[in-house]
């Protein structure tokens, strides 16, 4: 991929000319640690026959809480060759990781010295030398110098992990917090980096696919902790507002958002064509349409123009009784997902959220959830995340029987769907699916933006069709008066679907509809509507804000109710390798106007799923009591009995 016009090429030469200074770290350097400890174990002797004294405590006032701790000999190259035994030849992997390592810290400190020019920092460095910094300039030196500790910090562990990432395996390991994260200058944070990362390997790096899981798992955990502690940093707007790039390893500094491979997953799954869903005639609809749109996405702009219009669904729930047709949906989006991309040259990656996610360390769920939505938000990629099972997956607040894993997995998904910080640029699309949608949380379940209703086959063409499609092909039992797959032909069942909703389904939302309307006549205009989206509330405290925006987002999509046309697919010269500008052009002429008919069919679809979701949830929760009170009743009986 090229430089773009709102890129900086970070030249090779001027990498390289670091590479003497990065190679000297790693070699050796003296560092006192000021936040953390050292650890057991971790400090090696340096010099031989010489034991250690007692440590020095001062007793002079003001001096009591200055650190004391000696400065340990960092030996970072030395430290990876004696992983696996010190075996006399370094292993390749070993030699990967020093290199990589070299690699990164040349980068750091080229971006840093970029940086450093920008912003005048250089010659506020050149004063100090000479003779000081003006009275005028101390507090602005000092900002700098704590914005450049953080870019060098956050450049070095980006490039770390992002180097690293082609020569990962499934093994992982879990580090403690970031301690050691110093930002009075670059040198010195680079030195605090550098020893933890030490510490961590002598813990940790039993053996050479340890020591890369070691090394990605701290470049990770460092990112994170900086680009917290940017947040309340200044002087960073010259970094956070320019894009490096690295063409040589196609690596790309773009402020504190993590750098990553746009690699394919390889995908095992059986794939399903759409003929194959049978009934579902909504959901399929959807996501085909779905799976186009995602193709949509510019990667040079790295925004989908969907996205930019409105009517991109970045998240939706597919709900339905158990058998009714969740996996063969997934089996048939993620099938014509990986096809598109194949076709047009583009990395696509599919993962699927699972209870295996879910671990009894503290911490480590939530972490493992927050990995896979990065997995597939990364913007070099096409990606389709799916959590199947969730109200298995994402504990509910306030019930006792969720674990502390399901509610780190709720909050980690209710901040990346919704947060403040979710950014939906229309490269990726996620999947909730549930057989008991009453189970999960409501403001998890509210930010599905889109809401699938699976309910299988319906009619007795549905049924012949998927008794026909089961039965394949290996016997000679005659098909009989009937049209094979005609009852899919989608574009009619849809039509006749979406008309349906003109009322509403569940009972409890139709009593609201009919008093309504009594009161204010047929709903044709905003005031009426919202008189209705208010009657709904009334009846249900949790039809909230974010539901009405839930509706007028899926009525965008609504108004983008076309298929884009299988040959743009086919023949990607057509559409998926046009401009921006273009794509978006094209789609625009494709939209349809926004009907009333329209906004009524999806406020009475959403508010369906709602009410549906409520009278599950209450009726559960009902049972359950009434199985206490019964069990309490036999219980006390029993006990009087004996008492008799």
């Amino acid at each position: 991929m090229s430089v773009t016009a709102d890129q900086m090429e970070l030249r090779e030469a001027d990498i390289e000319k670091h590479y003497a200074a990065a190679l000297a770290l790693l070699q050796g350097f003296d560092h006192t640690p000021r936040v953390a400890k050292a650890r057991e174990g971790a400090v090696a002797e340096k010099s031989a026959g010489i034991g250690t004294r007692r440590r020095f405590r001062s007793t002079t006032p003001g001096l009591v809480t200055r650190s004391t701790a000696r400065a340990e000999g960092v030996q970072l190259l030395a430290r990876i060759e004696g992983v696996d035994g010190g075996e006399a030849l370094v292993s390749p992997l070993q030699a990967t990781v020093m290199n990589a390592l070299r690699r990164a810290l040349a980068i750091s400190m080229a971006v840093a010295e970029n940086y450093a020019e920008q912003v005048g920092l250089s010659d506020l460095k050149r004063a100090n030398l000479e003779g000081g910094v003006a009275a005028g300039k101390v507090a602005e030196f000092s900002e700098m110098l704590n914005a450049e500790a953080l870019i060098s910090l956050y450049v070095f562990a980006s490039a770390s992990s992002f180097l690293l990432s082609s020569h990962a395996s499934e093994v992982s390991v879990t580090l403690g917090d970031i301690e050691e994260v110093l930002t009075d200058n670059a040198p010195l944070a680079m030195h605090g980096a550098l020893w933890e990362l030490d510490q961590d390997i002598a813990d940790h790096a039993a053996d050479d696919s340890k020591l890369i899981a070691t090394v990605s798992a701290y470049a990770e955990a460092l990112m994170d902790k900086v680009a917290a502690r940017a947040g309340s940093v200044g002087r960073l707007e010259a970094f956070t507002s320019a894009t490096w790039k690295v063409e040589a390893d196609d690596f790309e500094v773009n402020g504190f958002t993590p750098a990553s491979k746009g690699k394919s997953s390889k995908l095992t799954m059986t794939f399903k064509k759409p003929n194959e869903v049978v009934g579902n005639h909504i959901a399929k609809y959807q996501s085909m349409k779905l799976a186009k749109m995602l193709m949509a996405y510019d990667f040079e702009r790295r925004l989908n123009p969907f996205a930019d219009l409105g009517g991109f669904i970045f998240t939706f729930m597919g709900d339905g009784a158990p058998g009714t047709g969740k996996t063969t949906l997934i089996q048939m989006m993620a099938g014509l997902i990986s096809g598109y991309c194949e076709t047009a040259g583009y990395p696509f990656r599919y993962q699927n959220l699972s209870t295996d996610n879910i671990d009894s360390y503290q911490g480590k769920s939530g972490q493992n959830a927050k990995a896979f939505i990065n997995n597939i938000i990364d913007p070099s990629v096409i990606g389709f995340g799916t959590i199947d099972d969730i109200d298995q997956l994402a504990g509910k607040r306030g019930d006792r029987q969720s674990s502390a894993g399901q509610l780190e997995i709720t909050a980690v998904l209710m901040e990346s769907f919704a947060g403040a910080n979710t950014v939906v640029r229309g490269n990726c699309t996620f999947g909730m699916f549930s057989n008991y949608p009453e189970n999960v949380d409501d403001a998890l379940r509210q930010r599905a933006g889109a809401r699938f209703l699976v309910d299988g086959p319906q009619t007795r063409d549905d049924y012949i069709d998927i008794l026909y499609l089961l039965m394949g092909k290996n016997h000679d039992i005659p098909l009989g008066t009937h049209d094979v797959f005609e009852a899919q032909a989608i574009q009619k069942a849809v039509a006749a679907s979406f008309e349906s909703h003109g009322r509403p389904h569940e009972e409890g939302l139709a009593v609201v509809f009919d008093a309504v309307q009594s009161q204010v006549g047929e709903l044709d205009t905003i005031a009426k509507l919202g008189t209705y989206l208010k009657g709904i509330q009334e009846a249900d405290e949790r039809f909230t804000g974010r539901a009405i925006k839930n509706i007028t987002d899926a009525v965008k999509v609504r108004a983008m109710d076309f298929e884009l046309p299988d040959e743009w697919m086919e023949e990607p010269e057509l559409f998926l390798f046009k401009d921006y500008d273009a794509k978006k052009g094209m789609i625009s002429e494709l939209r349809k106007p926004i009907t009333v008919e329209m906004v009524v069919q999806e406020i009475n679809r959403y508010a369906d799923s709602e009410f549906r979701y409520a009278d599950k949830s209450d009726e559960v929760a009902i049972d359950g009591m009434v199985r206490d009170y019964e069990r309490t009743e036999v219980a006390k009986k029993r006990y009087l009995e004996s008492k008799g």
